[in-house]
C-alpha cells in the first residue's frame, strides 16, 4: 500500500471563484521525493494543508475526498497524530510562529510531542545547526530577517522528524548560497533517512532537480495534469509547461532554444553536468567580444541621484549589533539596480531608510537631492513606491479591487479614472477573477502581484521592490518584469532587492552587494559574478548558464562570461545581445 494515498480531493475556499483543487488523486511511496509544480494559485499550498489535516479542521474550506497516510484516513487521526506524521513549512513562515525566541519556537512543537527534556535539547541544537541559526537561538523571532525566519520554520519542522515533509517554497527567502546548502542538506537527509517522504513546492529548480524522483503538475484549475519522472516531464511536455508558466532548469531552457535553432540535441539536460555532456562536441567555440553586452538604461532626467545614503549606520536596539555600518550608496536616476547579499546583511533595512519607515539621522539619506528627514510622508510617497518583502504588511482594504483603488482615492483621483486603472491592473496582473476576494485570502504569489500592482497604480518615478518575483510562476514573473522594464525604459528608477540571480542576470543594469551592513561591490552583473571571492563572501551563486559558460571556457575579453539565454543565443548566432532579455525558462 502506498504511504500517501489521495483520492478524489476537491477543496473550495469561502467566496472563492472556483475550487482550489479539483478531483486530485495520486499515490506516493515511502521515501519518495516529489516536486509539485503549478502556476500561481493552482492549489499547491492547499494540497499541503490537506495532507497536514489543517483543512478542514483549522483552515475554513469545504473538502471532499479522502487522504490516507500509512493506510489511515487522516480524518480519523487526532491533531497530535497528524502533526507527528506530517511536517509542513508554510509559504509565509511568519504564519506558523507563536513563541518569542528562536529556541522556544523550535521547542514548542517538541513539547507538544511530550519528548524528554534531554532529547528536546539535542533536537533543538541539531535543527538550528542544520539551518545555520545556532548562534541566534536566544534571538527574538520578530527581529530575524525574512530569510532567517524561513530557516527557523525549517528548523521547527525538521526537529519533529516527521515521516512526511511538505516544503512550500522552503528557500524563497534564502540567499543563493543558503538555498544551495539547504538542498545539499536535503539530499543528505534522503540518504540518512530513506523512509522520509518529501514533497517540495519550488519555482527555482536548478539546485534540487537532481534529487527529484517524480514531478507532479497542477493546472490553473487545480487539476493534476502530469505526473512522471523529471526527464520525461520536461522532455515531452514543453507546450503544457509553457502554457502553465512552469519554470524550467536554466540549462533545460537553453537546450530548448538551441534545439529550436537547429542544434542536434537528442535529449534535454536538467543539470549543468548533463548540459556539459550534451553540448560537448556540438557547441561552436571561438573568441568572444572584448566586453559583454551592456544593458540599455532608462531615460534619465538628470540632476541629483534618485536615492543616496551617506555614511549611514543603524542598529535595532542599543545592545544589538549594527545592521548598517557607515554605509554609503548612490542610486542614479534611471538605474535598474539589483541589491544582493546574504540574509541579514541589511538590504531591507537600507530600503526602509530610503522611504523613512526607519528614520535616519539628518544628513544621511537623500531623495532626489533633498534630506529625507525634511520631507513629509506625502512628499516621499509621491516620489517612491515601496513593495514590502511580506506583501501582507501593506494591505489595508477588504477586497482586491479596493486595495488597488486605495492609493488613488487617497490622492483624490476621479472615480472614472480609478475604475479604469483598477480594471487595467487587475487584468494585467491576472487578478480579475479575484477582485472581490479579501487580499489575505489570495495565494502568496497572488498577494505579491497585488502588492506590486498597488504600487504601480500611483505612477511614482522611483520603485523599490523587495523580492519582486517571490512566489511567481514563469508567466506572471515575466509579465511583471516586462512591466518594470517598460517603466524603466520610460525613466523610472528601479531598485530590486533579490535573491533571484537570474533576475540579476536578465534585467539589472547594475548590481550592489551588501555584506555585514556595508557595500562591498557596485558594478555590472557580469563583473559581480566574475569576482569569485566576492560571490563567496556575499553568499551568492552564479547563474547556471554562467557556470556552464565557464566550463566551456567562454569568456569575454574582460574575463567575464555569458549570463543569460539571450547572450548564449546571440553568441551562437553571431548577433548582438544588447537590449532587453529573452523570456526566461
Amino acid at each position: 500500500m502506498a504511504w500517501i494515498d489521495v483520492r478524489h480531493l476537491t477543496v473550495r475556499y469561502p467566496r472563492a471563484p472556483r475550487p482550489a483543487l479539483q478531483d486530485v488523486s495520486f499515490q506516493a511511496e515511502r521515501g519518495e521525493t516529489l516536486l509539485l509544480l503549478g502556476p500561481s494559485g493552482s492549489g499547491k499550498s492547499t494540497l499541503g494543508l490537506c495532507l497536514a489535516g489543517l483543512i478542514p479542521d483549522s483552515v475554513p474550506a469545504a473538502m471532499q475526498g479522502e487522504v490516507f497516510i500509512g493506510g489511515q484516513n487522516i480524518a480519523n487521526l487526532s491533531v497530535g497524530q497528524r502533526t507527528a506524521q506530517v511536517g509542513i513549512v508554510f509559504q509565509d513562515p511568519e504564519a506558523q510562529f507563536c513563541m518569542l525566541t528562536v529556541e522556544d519556537e523550535v521547542a514548542f512543537g517538541l513539547e507538544n510531542m511530550a519528548l524528554p527534556r534531554e532529547e528536546m535539547g539535542a533536537r533543538i541544537a541539531e535543527s538550528l545547526r542544520l539551518v545555520g541559526l545556532e548562534e541566534r537561538r536566544r534571538e527574538r523571532v520578530d527581529r530575524l530577517s525574512g530569510g532567517q525566519k524561513q530557516r527557523l520554520a525549517l528548523a521547527c519542522a525538521l526537529a519533529r522528524r516527521p515521516s512526511i515533509l511538505f516544503l512550500d517554497e522552503p528557500t524563497a527567502n534564502l540567499d543563493p548560497a543558503a538555498r544551495f546548502e539547504f538542498f545539499q542538506w536535503l539530499a543528505r537527509l534522503r540518504a540518512e533517512q530513506p523512509e522520509t517522504t518529501i514533497i517540495i513546492v519550488e519555482h527555482i529548480l536548478d539546485d534540487l532537480i537532481a534529487m527529484i524522483d517524480r514531478v507532479m503538475l497542477l493546472s490553473h484549475e487545480g487539476r493534476l495534469v502530469l505526473s512522471g519522472a523529471p526527464a520525461q516531464v520536461f522532455q515531452t511536455n514543453g507546450e503544457v509547461l509553457d502554457e502553465m508558466g512552469i519554470w524550467l532548469p536554466q540549462v533545460t531552457a537553453l537546450a530548448r532554444k538551441l534545439r529550436a535553432a537547429g542544434l542536434p540535441l537528442d535529449h534535454l539536460p536538467l543539470t549543468v553536468d548533463e548540459a556539459e555532456e550534451a553540448l560537448a562536441g556540438i557547441l561552436p567555440r571561438g573568441p568572444l567580444p572584448a566586453e559583454p553586452p551592456r544593458r540599455v538604461q532608462g531615460v534619465s532626467a538628470g540632476g541629483p541621484p534618485a536615492l543616496e545614503a551617506r555614511r549611514l549606520s543603524f542598529r535595532y536596539r542599543a545592545d544589538a549589533p549594527e545592521v548598517l555600518r557607515d554605509l554609503s550608496l548612490t542610486v542614479p536616476q534611471g538605474a535598474f539596480m539589483a541589491l544582493v547579499g546574504p540574509n541579514g546583511a541589511g538590504k531591507t533595512t537600507l530600503a526602509l531608510h530610503f522611504v523613512d519607515i526607519l528614520r535616519p539621522p539628518a544628513g544621511r539619506v537623500f531623495l532626489l537631492g533633498r534630506d529625507i528627514t525634511e520631507l513629509t510622508t506625502a512628499d516621499i510617497t509621491a516620489q517612491v513606491g515601496f513593495v514590502f518583502q511580506n506583501p501582507e504588511h501593506q494591505f489595508v482594504e477588504r477586497t482586491v479591487e479596493a486595495e488597488l483603488a486605495y492609493s488613488l482615492r487617497v490622492r483624490r483621483r476621479p472615480e472614472s479614472e480609478i475604475a479604469q486603472l483598477t480594471d487595467a491592473l487587475l487584468a494585467s496582473f491576472g487578478l480579475t477573477p479575484y477582485r472581490k476576494m479579501n487580499p489575505f485570502a489570495l495565494s502568496q504569489g497572488q498577494k505579491r502581484r497585488l502588492s506590486v500592482a498597488t504600487m504601480l497604480a500611483v505612477g511614482q518615478r522611483i520603485l523599490i521592490l523587495d523580492e519582486p518575483t517571490f512566489g511567481q510562476d514563469r508567466n506572471t514573473a515575466h509579465a511583471l518584469m516586462e512591466r518594470l522594464q517598460t517603466l524603466h525604459a520610460a525613466g523610472v528608477t528601479i531598485l530590486a532587492i533579490t535573491h533571484d540571480m537570474q533576475l540579476v542576470a536578465d534585467y539589472a543594469g547594475s548590481a550592489v552587494a551588501v555584506v555585514d551592513g556595508q557595500v562591498r561591490f557596485q558594478g555590472t552583473p557580469h563583473a559581480l559574478f566574475a569576482n569569485e571571492e566576492l560571490v563567496a563572501v556575499a553568499e551568492l551563486r552564479p547563474p547556471p548558464l554562467y557556470q556552464l559558460a565557464r566550463r566551456f571556457g567562454l569568456r569575454y575579453g574582460d574575463g567575464t562570461s555569458p549570463l543569460s539565454i539571450r547572450e548564449w543565443m546571440a553568441l551562437l548566432q553571431g548577433a548582438p545581445a544588447a537590449g532587453g532579455p529573452a523570456k526566461r525558462g
